[in-house]
C-alpha cells in the first residue's frame, strides 16, 4: 500500500471518528438509531424535529407503527384509516402519510417556517396552527400524499368517517363519526375559519 492511500484511509477513519460525537452533540442525541453521521445530519434521529417529533421519510403508510407519526395517531382515526386504506388498496390504492402526530416542538417549528415564508404570523395562520391548537399535535388529524389517495378519500371517505376540513388544504382529513351517516360537513376555506383554533 503506497503512502498516499494509508494517509487517505487515516483521514477517512479520524473524520468518522470526530462525526459521530459531534454529531451526537449538536443534535443533543445519543440514540442508537442513529447508524451513521450521515443520517444523524440528514435528520433521521433529530429528537423533537425529527422521527420521534413526528417527521416523515417519502413512503411511509398508516400501517406503519414504526413511525411516531402514525403510531400517535388517536387510535379511531388510525383504525379509520386503515380500514379505508385497505379497500383502497383493491384498486391499487396506498395511502401514504406525509405528516400525522406531531410534536409541540415540531409544530412550532412549521409555524415559525410559515411566518418566515408568508411574512406574518396572521397569513401563517392560513396554513399552520399553534402546538396548542393544532390536530396534528393532539393526533387528531393526518396529511396524505395528494394524489390518487386524497382523490379516492375525497370521494370514499365520509363511509368511513374520514373528512378533507380545510379547502385550501385537500390532503388534511380528520376524523368525524357522524359523517358515517349523514355526510362530511363543508370544509373551513382555511383554518382561521375553523372556531376550534380560536384562542
Amino acid at each position: 500500500m503506497n503512502h498516499a492511500k494509508t494517509i487517505a484511509i487515516g483521514t477517512i477513519v479520524v473524520i468518522a471518528a470526530i462525526a459521530v460525537p459531534l454529531s451526537q452533540q449538536v443534535l443533543g442525541s445519543t440514540s442508537s438509531t442513529i447508524t451513521t453521521p450521515f443520517d444523524a445530519f440528514l435528520g433521521h434521529d433529530r429528537g423533537a424535529l425529527g422521527r420521534d417529533g413526528g417527521v416523515v421519510p417519502d413512503g411511509v403508510t398508516v400501517h406503519d407503527d414504526s413511525y411516531p407519526a402514525v403510531a400517535n395517531l388517536d387510535s379511531d382515526l388510525l383504525q379509520a384509516l386503515r380500514d379505508a386504506a385497505d379497500d383502497a388498496a383493491a384498486s391499487g390504492i396506498t395511502f401514504q402519510v406525509n405528516s400525522g402526530w406531531r410534536s409541540e416542538a415540531y409544530q412550532e417549528q412549521l409555524l415559525d417556517d410559515a411566518v418566515d415564508e408568508y411574512g406574518s404570523r396572521e397569513e401563517a395562520a392560513r396554513w399552520v396552527a399553534t402546538p396548542e391548537t393544532s390536530a396534528h399535535v393532539s393526533g387528531d388529524a393526518v396529511d396524505i400524499s395528494q394524489g390518487d389517495a386524497t382523490t379516492w378519500l375525497a370521494r370514499h371517505g365520509s363511509s368511513y368517517g374520514l373528512c378533507q376540513v380545510y379547502r385550501n388544504e385537500p390532503w388534511h382529513f380528520e376524523l368525524r363519526p357522524e359523517a358515517r351517516q349523514i355526510g362530511c360537513p363543508r370544509p373551513y376555506a382555511d383554518p382561521t375559519e375553523d372556531p376550534r383554533l380560536q384562542q
